[in-house]
């Protein structure tokens, strides 16, 4: 008996000590994402402005929502186009100059810092300054275009290049990405490309069956961050909206996102919208609920599909 209660003993200071070492961690995780969580199930049933006490309208909110609300679909549509088209393009540009950066012989030092700045700026400096040069009127980018024969987009003006625009000014601060995929690929054993080479594999093959299989964990490290990155794209298609319809003003004036024809409305900008601009906080928590849901299936679908989604199988 002496020995059972001194198992249990040893073992109850052992599941003590353990609490304490991750308490720092549960506490963190209840205050800042499991209780914030619970309120936003809770209120996404609820009918609440912030002032009056919440009163319960069951799955009003999301049938309006779903239903009745006419800017959550194109909202939805652009977040996904963003998630494929933008983290694509990204991960595809990234790759390919780290790639160079990491064949060029000297002035490797230059190249990855002009490479890395545009990372360093801010988000709002970077998006205003993207609006100047591709200003449909008096933009360096259309006049460029224009002496040369090719007739020049309205950029952000233009409900078909809005998003186009966006992308480009993402794949311009591509200096993360590129800084992982040079680790990455100066990580990957020079044996296995001399002897793929003694192989007779072409300058693909080795890219294929060499490259590709080392840098595959970072390819999906890359591919996840940028999926949840896109899901709370916020900061550049707002201020692009605001700036190119004129009403750059003050933080007090009421602002509808998505200039041009709802074109860079996203989910964030929408929740946003609803809750703290409309008072709408029950529609605001379930249209919050949506996007969650959403990179957790697609941050489930990558981790699951890993192997397809970088073509070498398992």
């Amino acid at each position: 008996m002496a020995t059972q209660y001194t198992l249990r003993a040893k073992r109850r200071k052992s599941a003590l000590r353990t609490l304490a070492f991750l308490s720092p961690w549960l506490i963190g995780f209840a205050v800042f994402f499991a209780y914030p969580l619970v309120s936003t199930v809770y209120f996404s049933f609820m009918q609440y402005d912030g002032f009056t006490p919440p009163t319960w309208n069951g799955f009003d909110n999301w049938s309006y929502l779903f239903n009745d609300f006419p800017k959550f679909w194109p909202a939805m549509q652009n977040t996904l186009w963003l998630v494929l088209v933008m983290v694509t393009c990204r991960v595809t540009f990234g790759l390919a100059i780290g790639m160079l950066i990491t064949k060029i012989k000297s002035g490797t030092g230059v190249f990855r810092t002009l490479f890395y700045l545009p990372y360093l700026a801010p988000p709002v400096a970077a998006t205003l300054a993207f609006v100047f040069l591709l200003n449909p009127g008096t933009g360096p980018v259309n006049s460029v275009l224009e002496s040369v024969g090719i007739s020049a987009p309205s950029w952000f003006n233009d409900a078909d290049w809005s998003k186009p625009a966006l992308t480009v000014l993402a794949v311009w601060g591509i200096g993360d990405l590129m800084v992982i995929f040079m680790a990455a690929l100066l990580d990957v054993p020079k044996e296995q490309y001399e002897a793929a080479e003694l192989d007779g594999a072409s300058r693909f093959q080795r890219f294929r069956f060499v490259t590709l299989p080392n840098i595959s964990p970072i390819i999906l490290f890359a591919v996840v961050t940028g999926v949840i990155a896109a899901m709370q794209y916020y900061t550049q298609p707002i201020v692009a909206a605001k700036v190119a319809s004129g009403r750059m003003g003050g933080s007090g004036q009421p602002f509808e996102p998505g200039y041009p024809e709802a074109s860079t409305l996203t989910l964030p900008q929408l929740v946003y919208n609803v809750g703290f601009q409309r008072f709408d906080y029950g529609t605001a928590c379930a249209g919050a609920l949506v996007l969650f849901v959403l990179a957790m299936a697609f941050t489930a679908l990558l981790m699951r599909r890993r192997g397809g989604l970088i073509g070498t199988g398992d």
